[in-house]
């Protein structure tokens, strides 16, 4: 049972401390912070979810701890500069939408939702600084980041020396047993370990899983655009599966389905891959569906059966990177008009690269952007 629980786990710390926990008997509390700095979990941010899945499997609870007030502040693991911070309307109307999310993988019987600004928000500053006592400016800065940026002489604020404390007393709050957490929350997941022993309580055991790598070789990200979001539409999950070289298909399935590659051709393997990421979020006729879809529209360079009809916008001429970005799913502006210039943007087949276009030349025109979004003009 306890290679299933640590399946694809880096990390499991102290040596035999979750065999002492589990010789407890009783359901263990297992702790996974998730802040909410974008609208999406993405499969990459899945992988301790699937590992909290199994805890809750064999009998234990998940404790899901959504980040509202630690994303007041940024968690600065892996970057080189404190992160931007979002605004309250951002962080709570990207809290409301986690949920759903995350109950793709967990087992919502089994699963305890807290969100962290129920006692952060009622620390005084006396407890602030009683939490602070708990931990050494010495240790905090041999935190791998921070002690690059320190050695640089570029700044670090006290807001971020202050997170690690802020998500280790999660741990004191909820009791955790175990912490679960990516490879980059090694420093705050032992920081619990520390801070819960200086409250009286027994220290929960560490375990970190792999980070995903995305197609373009690099972690997968929202703000990048290289991830694949669990409530994402299932032709658009299937078709950024589609994308992984084959060379990343062995991690994928480890990590994602946590079973070997099937043997045969790689395109094989990709398209069952995107299957079961599309079946475990939205069933087995939306998988089936996104897979014709994917032939049709990709591989043999066609239009979908059910084309969806976009009203062009007021004025003349259109702004076309407002209207890609608006109604055809486009991140920003700027990605809109590179799209342009470097033609992904057809019109009837045709590339179109101007920004500005009279509207009656776009209305009752079919308009594709990129490889899979498509859209008839109406004016």
């Amino acid at each position: 049972m306890i290679d299933v629980l640590t399946r694809n786990a880096v990390d499991v710390l102290p040596e035999g401390g979750l065999e002492a926990k589990l010789k407890l008997g009783r359901p263990l509390r297992v702790k996974l912070g998730i802040d909410v700095t974008s609208p999406d979990i993405h499969i990459g941010r899945a992988i301790p979810l699937q590992r909290m899945r199994a805890f809750q499997d064999a009998g234990h609870v998940g404790v899901l701890i959504i980040g509202d007030y630690t994303t007041r502040i940024g968690d600065p693991s892996g970057r080189s500069a404190e992160r931007p911070i979002l605004s309250d309307e951002e962080i709570d109307r990207n809290a409301k939408t986690y949920l759903e999310q995350a109950m793709v993988v967990l087992d919502p019987e089994k699963t305890e939702v807290r969100f962290n600004g129920e006692w952060l928000s009622k620390l005084s500053y006396a407890d602030v600084v009683r939490l602070g006592r708990t931990i050494t400016v010495a240790r905090l800065l041999e935190r791998d980041d921070f002690e690059k940026r320190f050695r640089a002489k570029e700044p670090i604020s006290v807001s971020e020396l202050l997170y690690p404390l802020m998500q280790a007393y999660d741990s004191v709050a909820v009791k955790a047993d175990v912490e679960l957490g990516g490879t980059d929350q090694l420093y705050n997941l032992l920081a619990g370990r520390e801070v819960m022993g200086q409250y009286g309580l027994d220290p929960q055991v560490v375990l970190t899983t792999p980070i995903l790598t995305s197609w373009d070789g690099t972690k997968m990200s929202s703000s990048m655009g290289n991830n694949i979001p669990l409530t994402a539409a299932p032709e658009e999950m299937f078709g950024r599966t589609m994308r992984i070289p084959d060379e990343q298909l062995e991690s994928w399935y480890r990590l994602v389905v946590e079973e070997p590659v099937p043997e045969g051709e790689p395109m094989a393997a990709k398209i069952a891959l995107g299957r079961w990421i599309v079946t475990r979020s939205h069933g087995e006729a939306a998988a089936a569906e996104a897979e014709a879809h994917f032939t049709r529209v990709v591989r043999e360079g066609g239009a979908p059966d059910d084309v969806p009809s976009v009203a062009l916008p007021a004025g003349d001429p259109v702004h076309l990177p407002a209207l890609l970005v608006a109604e055809f799913g486009v991140g920003s502006s700027s990605e809109a008009r590179r799209l342009l210039t470097q033609g992904g943007v057809k019109a009837d087949g045709e590339p179109i690269t101007a920004l500005d276009v009279p509207r009656a030349d776009l209305d009752g025109v079919l308009l594709r952007v990129g490889k899979r979004r498509f859209g008839r003009l109406v004016g």
